[in-house]
């Protein structure tokens, strides 16, 4: 999988190590759902301002969330052609680090690993799952966990 991770914010400290663990568990939801390196995914980091204004412009929620997803390829339309490999960007996913190094703290558990898991929740939308209903929760949930098992990011390793 191509990842392209940006960070568009200066409130939270991005250390390389929380860059390798977010590319890390996207390739773990990427080989669990066999997408390869012709499939791109976005990852941009930003403040609870941007991510405020992006909840209420694009789900008219007036508060900041954790993280957004944007699907790029809904319709199931093919990837232009523009000479070179072809990469299939299926959309993007917006990681409010303020909100994430909070719930970090009120969960009990790094930086690093609560980012992990929003950018493979993030991922896991991108690919069509949801968790609007509690028996496509516990799927999503599941998917989220196996992904992050793989890594050893998952809740049964941090009990350990």
């Amino acid at each position: 999988m191509n990842i392209s991770l940006e960070n568009d914010q200066e409130k939270v400290v991005i250390k390389e190590q929380l860059e390798q663990l977010l590319c890390l568990s996207l390739e773990a939801v990427a080989r669990r759902h066999g997408l390869d390196e012709t499939v791109a995914v976005d990852v941009t980091m930003v403040d609870d301002e941007e991510i405020h204004s992006l909840n209420r412009e694009y789900r008219s929620i007036d508060r900041p969330t954790d993280v957004l997803s944007f699907a790029l390829d809904e319709d199931g339309g093919e990837p232009e052609l523009h000479g070179g490999p072809v990469l299939h960007l299926l959309g993007d996913i917006v990681i409010s680090m303020e909100t994430a190094a909070r719930q970090a703290e009120e969960f009990g558990h790094s930086l690093e690993r609560e980012t992990a898991y929003l950018a493979v929740h993030g991922l896991l939308h991108l690919l069509g799952y949801d968790h609007m209903e509690e028996e496509d929760r516990a799927i999503m949930r599941e998917k989220e966990e196996e992904a992050l098992r793989e890594i050893k990011l998952s809740e049964e390793f941090l009990k350990l």
